[in-house]
């Protein structure tokens, strides 16, 4: 752990003496971001408000720059950590750039007057978060979107090298996920910022983090690289997912599939039959696809979502037992959608010699139905 800028030895959370998770080791650098998941209820928050000293630890510590948390004075910690929690602060009568400017209070004297270098920093940190158009606006007459921002930017002005954030993006719509998300990544990288954060979007996690760590039951079951983490069939098990089905390798999260003998064929690839198996999804009509490569587009929504899809292996030829296969089920169905544009329609004129074949079989039967959505 000698490597790590903050790191955790056998630390142990809960409440009222009731351990809720024990032996917390993990551990992150300079500049590195560190994202905690779970089911709700996991106990997230819980070790945050342990590290940050909300909560006292019941065993265990926690190491910052080398030196154990709980031997910091409250300046120390509040030069070196900053912290945004989703518990809202309802000041009245202050700005949004009054608010942030809170942020500079472990610099100044004990009248806590700002200089003329704090208030830079402070206009510098709203700059960075994109808020110095809600600067003289009324906090609590701003949207929770841009109270989230106006926290981030209180925390950043603080100078830390590390911050804590709980489920940071909860009350952001995705333009402002990705935004608060970027403004987080770019001060880690350019700034040596620390960051630790819970999270609940799994598909951001695995693209921000430089390590994870998986809370559940009594325990963080997993710590590692989102690579590490985000292994086949895991995801499923750390949540207790009992319908439906996600996709590590995609983030792709489908509904559960619809069961009964399929009704409709689906010729479809390179991402057009997607939508297609999701509305048939909704619409309850059990449906069967192919030919696909394992590695095409509609590979995994078809794999989760159609009662039988015929596949062959990225790169290889469709061969006879494939073409027979998807044949019968053409037979057995009551139709057939084809999503993928023909050669007569401006399509893909290189298409492979199985797929042709399937398509004039289907042709011949008179059950075919071109890019219905």
């Amino acid at each position: 752990m000698d490597t790590y800028y903050f790191y955790t030895e056998g630390l142990t959370v809960g409440y009222h003496g009731v351990p809720l998770i024990k032996d917390i080791r993990i551990g992150l650098k300079k500049g590195e971001i560190l994202t905690l998941i779970g089911p709700n209820g996991a106990g997230k928050t819980t070790i945050l408000k342990s590290i940050i000293r909300q909560l006292a630890p019941l065993g265990g510590v926690a190491v910052l720059d080398g030196k154990a948390m709980g031997d910091l004075s409250g300046k120390e910690l509040s030069q070196k950590l900053s912290v945004v929690l989703t518990e809202r602060i309802h000041p009245e009568m202050m700005t949004c750039r009054d608010v942030v400017s809170t942020g500079r209070y472990p610099y100044t004297g004990k009248f806590g007057v700002l200089s003329a270098e704090d208030w830079a920093v402070v206009d510098e940190a709203m700059d960075l978060v994109h808020i110095h158009e809600l600067a003289d606006r009324d906090y609590t007459k701003t949207s929770d979107g841009q109270k989230q921002r106006v926290m981030l930017a209180r925390a950043l002005c603080q100078q830390p090298d590390i911050i804590v954030l709980d489920e940071p993006t909860s009350f952001l719509d995705i333009r402002y996920k990705l935004e608060f998300l970027s403004i987080i990544q770019k001060m880690s990288r350019t700034r040596n910022l620390s960051v630790i954060m819970s999270l609940h979007e799994l598909d951001l996690a695995g693209r921000i983090s430089d390590k994870i760590a998986c809370v559940r039951g009594d325990k963080v079951d997993r710590f590692g690289t989102p690579e590490e983490i985000f292994t086949e069939g895991y995801i499923p098990k750390l949540y207790g997912m009992t319908l439906g089905t996600y996709d590590e390798l995609t983030g792709d999260l489908e509904l559960p599939a619809v069961d009964g003998e399929p009704k409709i064929f689906v010729i479809a690839g390179n991402g057009t039959g997607t939508a297609v198996f999701r509305r048939l999804q909704r619409e309850r009509i059990p449906f069967a696809t192919g030919i696909l490569w394992e590695n095409d587009l509609d590979y995994p929504s078809a794999k989760a979502l159609a009662v039988r899809t015929v596949s062959v292996p990225a790169f290889q030829v469709m061969g006879e037992k494939q073409i027979a296969e998807a044949k019968q089920l053409i037979d057995d169905c009551e139709r057939v959608i084809c999503t993928v544009k023909l050669p007569e329609d401006g399509g893909n004129i290189g298409m492979t010699a199985g797929l042709c074949e399937l398509l004039e079989y289907t042709r011949q039967k008179e059950k075919m139905e071109n890019n219905v959505i």
